[in-house]
């Protein structure tokens, strides 16, 4: 059995990657299909999106299992070999693949392929590894076919806005997106929007004339004239100037925050900002903080990234250029790039005087530790780390003072009831734990209870669900042994969840604090043809120019570009303590890859697809987020064509 461990950590592991697909075929035919052509359809649905239609390594195939390499293993060249697997037996490769491996990312197969189909498939790789198989090559499909009924409704878009083009127009990669801007925000008070793109700028729009104009720009690596020396973007995914949001008294002091990402491998250049590169940015009381203390065992890694808020105060809101003060706020070592500190955002229905007022809310990721074996399995279930976490902090140091602790850097404050100030060894930030990555936070305010907002996350899961969760003081969501509507081990894969459900509260690797009943999503999807890969954002629908969508969450899934609604009324039921209740979904008609795909091409995009690729979307990833205006309606962000369309109508 360790020789199968070994074999399947350096090859296997970045086999058959892809979310289980539910093949939907008569039994009969099934019986009739001779084992090389079944395993032939069946790894294209399963494989082929990964490992290209030959099963080669997934990065000679096209795409990078980022897990496989940031547990140190490296992509083979070719799965099929003359002694394919390094000589493990068919029946120990049946027996991985039926049960899968989480902590590489491999899921289990079992319930969605028989045991005759994952016969097939293993018959069907070893037939491509001679030079005399006879065996059709299956070809990866460019997008996942949906599944199930026709949706009733199409949304209607039109373009708004295309953002300058900033990534790298020679990459078949998601650096290829030709503009990454993932967030629009209505400046409070006024007729314009505030939009990120990843790559570095900060950009104001005109709603008016539709004019947009760089405001401030981050990225200052390499050879870059931006402010940052150490900004870092050039990974993608969820890196670069990553979010920002406007304090909630904006109108008056002038202060918003921005997050961005650096690499503190860049030892020879300066964590502070360039002088002059902003002519109105004061810089004389600006310094830099230590990263956030991080607990420390044999097995844990270097830092790879830092993720940093910045505090900025604008004396003359209204034009066009920045001039005023910023202010570190806090610096977050991540142990990987990847799922990291992604979400900033602030409790809409709090009013001067509330205990929330200027509070802020941070969506932290667990930077790939739930894949990994070893105390960092459980960084989310620890409440000695800050990954897979909620955090609740006072970013501004006159605010709460006499509710409130000041933090360990100095720079902000903790309020005195958040729900583990008093738990020794615990960080007292946190405010909810258990979440793989939870890197957007919806508010919703019901107009009967104002005072009572709903946060919702948006949660990317691993090996099977994308959820929804309804975020409360002190829950545990359960990740990385819980996901979705099962529990999931490193060792039995994703079973049903026990009867009574508890798991222990962990304090540390070695301290435990009792036991707790997890708190379960609210709407799920699966990693599977007619699901997709990783789940975006969403908004409550407040606006008024489509009636249709009054009282649903509208959300949408990045890689694959569909949108779904789900009504408010099913997804508050949903919160019942039962892991099996979730709220329908209905998805929602777009032409989105098809506008995304023409929009790339007349915008000078070199490939034949979208760039990147993702295991349901296929080759070519949409890269899709939501955003909303001040009145409520709503606008889909295409990373892929660098597009802004606004939402008009559902038909």
């Amino acid at each position: 059995m360790k020789q199968l461990i070994v074999n399947l950590t350096n090859v296997l592991a970045s086999f058959l990657l892809v979310a289980a697909g539910t093949i939907s075929v008569q039994a009969q035919t099934r019986a009739k299909q001779q084992p090389l052509t079944n395993g032939q359809r069946l790894y294209a649905v399963n494989c082929a999106n990964c490992h290209g239609a030959r099963a080669q390594g997934a990065v000679k195939a096209g795409a990078e299992i980022s897990i496989i390499a940031e547990q140190g293993g490296k992509q083979p060249p070719d799965l099929t070999d003359q002694a394919w697997d390094h000589g493990s037996t068919d029946a120990e490769i049946f027996t991985v693949i039926k049960k899968g491996i989480p902590s590489t990312m491999m899921p289990s197969f079992a319930g969605s392929l028989s045991d005759t189909e994952i016969r097939n498939v293993v018959a069907y790789v070893r037939s491509l590894a001679s030079t005399q198989a006879s065996a059709p090559t299956a070809a990866a499909p460019t997008a996942a076919a949906p599944v199930g009924s026709t949706p009733e409704r199409t949304l209607e878009l039109a373009d708004y806005i295309a953002l300058p083009i900033t990534g790298d127009m020679s990459a078949d990669r998601v650096t290829g997106l030709l503009a990454r801007g993932s967030i629009l925000r209505d400046e409070p008070g006024s007729q314009r929007s505030f939009i990120n793109d990843l790559n570095g700028p900060l950009y104001i729009l005109d709603k008016k004339t539709k004019q947009l104009m760089p405001f401030l720009n981050f990225n200052g690596g390499g050879d870059k004239t931006g402010l940052y020396p150490r900004f870092a973007a050039n990974i993608g995914y969820a890196s670069g100037l990553m979010n920002f949001v406007f304090d909630p008294d904006y109108t008056h002091n002038g202060i918003f925050y921005t997050l961005h990402m650096e690499n503190p491998a860049e030892t020879q250049v300066s964590t502070m900002p360039r002088a002059g590169v902003v002519a109105g940015l004061d810089l004389a009381g600006y310094s830099t903080t230590p990263a956030l203390t991080r607990p420390m065992s044999t097995t844990d890694t270097p830092t790879s990234r830092e993720l940093v808020i910045v505090e900025w105060t604008d004396r003359q809101i209204g034009n066009t250029t920045f001039e005023g003060t910023a202010r570190e706020v806090l610096r977050m070592h991540a142990p990987a790039y990847m799922h990291p500190l992604n979400e900033i955002t602030f409790n809409p229905a709090a009013r001067p005087g509330d205990p929330d007022w200027r509070i802020m809310y941070l969506g932290v990721g667990d930077s790939g530790t739930g894949e990994r074996q070893g105390p960092m399995r459980l960084y989310t279930q620890r409440l000695d780390t800050h990954q897979g976490k909620i955090l609740r902090i006072i970013p501004s140091l006159n605010e709460h003072v006499s509710t409130s602790t000041l933090s360990e850097n100095g720079r902000y404050r903790i309020p005195n009831d958040n729900p583990f100030v008093s738990v020794l060894g615990a960080r007292k930030e946190i405010w909810a734990l258990g979440l793989r990555n939870p890197h957007r936070l919806t508010w919703y305010i019901d107009p009967a209870r104002p005072r009572q907002p709903v946060l919702l996350a948006f949660n990317i899961g691993l090996v099977s669900w994308e959820t929804v969760m309804i975020i409360k003081k002190g829950a545990n969501y359960g990740y990385p042994l819980r996901e979705g509507s099962q529990s999931m081990s490193s060792t039995n894969g994703m079973e049903p969840i026990p009867t009574d459900d508890v798991i222990p509260i962990l304090v540390s690797d070695s301290v435990k604090r009792g036991t707790i009943k997890p708190t379960y999503a609210v709407i799920a999807y699966p990693h599977k043809p007619g699901g997709g890969d990783a789940i975006a954002n969403g908004f409550v629908y407040r606006g008024k120019r489509i009636a249709a969508l009054k009282g649903t969450l509208v959300f949408g899934d990045i890689t694959t570009g569909r949108i779904w609604y789900a009504k408010l009324k099913d997804l508050l039921a949903a919160d019942d303590g039962n892991p099996l209740t979730m709220a329908p979904i209905h998805e929602l008609g777009t032409q989105i890859r098809t506008l995304s795909e023409e929009t790339y091409r007349k915008r000078g995009g070199p490939n034949p697809n979208l760039p990147g690729r993702a295991f349901i979307a296929g080759a070519g990833r949409i890269d899709l987020r939501l955003a909303e205006d001040n009145d409520g309606e709503l606008y889909v962000l295409t990373k892929s064509d660098g597009m802004i369309r606004s939402v008009i109508s559902v038909r």
